[in-house]
């Protein structure tokens, strides 16, 4: 489909998935990618705005490796910046990313956004991040990716989903 086609789509499926599951806007929170927002980003911020509007929320993903201006960070409806991994990998004996890192923190505490990092394995990575104000990290030092089943363990929760395992 051509952008113009699949907007539309998107923002409908959104609202009735939303409506038919009785789920409250601001418990989802679409990730998307630098590129992803560049490909049409007039047409997207259309979207995004509504669907901000709507209380949705809304996150940059693998921030740092794209080709995006920093004029975008103020004028799209963003709540989260999530740092990619390329940058944590490192942090601890590269300097440069390191530095990339906290600047990014930096940048977005002041636009009042939310920083998640990417990719931490290691309990000095995270040690960094804390230090620097990293607002949340995801990765291996957490957990590595897991089914549904063995999350809803994980946080001791009922699983109810579609593929709950069979007694047997």
């Amino acid at each position: 489909r051509n952008g113009e086609s699949a907007v539309p789509s998107l923002e409908t499926a959104i609202r009735h998935s939303l409506e038919e599951h009785s789920v409250p806007p601001d418990l989802l929170e679409l990730e998307l990618t630098e590129s992803t927002l560049m490909q049409h980003a007039e047409q997207t911020l259309g979207l995004l705005r509504r669907l901000r509007a709507l209380g949705v929320r809304i996150s940059i993903d693998d921030f740092g490796t794209g080709y995006s201006s920093l004029a975008y960070l103020k004028r799209f409806p963003i709540n989260t910046i999530k740092v990619d991994q390329a940058f944590i990998r490192d942090i601890t004996h590269d300097p440069d990313d390191a530095a990339i890192t906290v600047a990014i923190v930096s940048l977005a505490h002041s636009l009042k956004l939310d920083v998640v990092a990417e990719g931490v394995e290691t309990p000095a990575q995270m040690d960094f991040l804390r230090t620097h104000g990293c607002d949340k990290a995801q990765g291996y030092l957490m957990a590595r990716p897991m089914p549904a089943p063995s999350v809803a363990s994980l946080l001791r929760l009922p699983y109810v989903g579609s593929h709950e395992p069979k007694a047997g």
